[in-house]
């Protein structure tokens, strides 16, 4: 079967973050990889494109090989984010040249804080989108028109694909892939990259368990001690009881104690990491939903369904239906 060439147009600008660049540019020069050692033709022809002629410096200080801003039609043009994009962002003539790249594109997407300039340019307006957690609340602020969630890894509308942070560029450029060419060709991509295939677009940008260690950070070394136990015991008892015993407090101050430095009851913070865990199962394996409430916790099957509707909102069948692996 012949794929007819795509041609990926990848968008940097001085100060441009250089993994929202060569991310997700390695992911779609990997399936030509891949294309090649099965006999066939790549499927992708590449160009890292700039308003700056020749070249462009990243803000890690490495520069980048750029072509002109192309004449010919883009299949796919994504834009990349970092701190330049806010200067990028008042160049008129830049932001002419995407709007009208944008009605003939089959595909236009932003990585990280890309999103503001297709804000600017008018292209989100209307849309849901998503940029990096720590933008989202100010890409709302500029853009009042744009529907920012903060929540995922990617969100893609149609022609529209928008990604969170860094490597959420290339879980985006690995779903288009599988999208072009199959769940196959994205798979083994994934594995040439050593990555994972493939965070749905609706997983959370960071962990609960993350959050936490970032909530302790500095403070009191316990509680960050005290999740990495919990989450090796996820199905243990896990009473305040027994939470306050692992860090030698009394239940009292334990329960006082935790919450000012981790801003959640202790029991808010255990459902949340056994949810946390329940998606990572109903996403990646097929264990019968009965097995992963008691796997991480929850005893029965009706616990973990009115927890899951608490925080995510969705049955756990419904989240396994959208966001399975397969």
């Amino acid at each position: 079967m012949t794929i007819a060439l795509r041609s990926i147009h990848i968008l940097a600008f001085p100060n441009v973050q250089l993994l929202d660049v060569t991310g997700p540019l390695q992911v779609f020069a990997s399936a030509n990889v891949h294309a090649a050692q099965h006999g066939r033709a790549a499927p992708y022809s590449l160009s890292v494109i700039a308003h700056q002629k020749g070249c462009v410096v990243s803000s890690a200080g490495l520069g980048l090989h750029t072509h002109p801003l192309p004449a010919t039609p883009s299949d796919t043009l994504i834009i990349a984010g970092g701190r330049g994009v806010h200067a990028a962002v008042r160049d008129q003539n830049l932001l002419r040249w995407v709007r009208d790249r944008a009605a003939s594109a089959r595909r236009i997407a932003s990585v990280c804080t890309g999103a503001f300039l297709l804000a600017e340019a008018g292209i989100l307006e209307g849309h849901r989108v998503v940029t990096h957690w720590d933008s989202c609340d100010e890409l709302a602020r500029r853009y009042p028109g744009v529907q920012v969630d903060p929540e995922p890894i990617f969100i893609n509308e149609g022609a529209l694909w928008t990604s969170a942070g860094v490597t959420a560029g290339i879980d985006l450029a690995l779903a288009m892939v599988e999208a072009d060419l199959g769940r196959g060709v994205a798979l083994a991509v994934a594995r040439d990259l050593v990555v994972f295939l493939k965070r749905p677009g609706g997983q959370s940008q960071f962990s609960t368990a993350l959050s936490m260690q970032h909530a302790t950070r500095g403070q009191d070394s316990r509680f960050g001690d005290l999740h990495a136990w919990i989450l090796d015991n996820l199905a243990s008892d896990l009473s305040v009881a027994t939470l306050a015993a692992q860090v030698g407090m009394s239940e009292r101050s334990f329960v006082r104690h935790y919450r000012a430095h981790t801003g959640h009851t202790p029991a808010r913070a255990i459902e949340q990491l056994r949810v946390e865990a329940a998606r990572r199962l109903l996403g990646d394996s097929a264990l019968p939903i009965k097995r992963i409430a008691a796997r991480c916790g929850f005893g029965t099957e009706e616990t973990l369904r009115r927890s899951f509707l608490r925080t995510v909102s969705v049955t756990p069948q419904a989240y396994r239906d959208r966001f399975s692996a397969g």
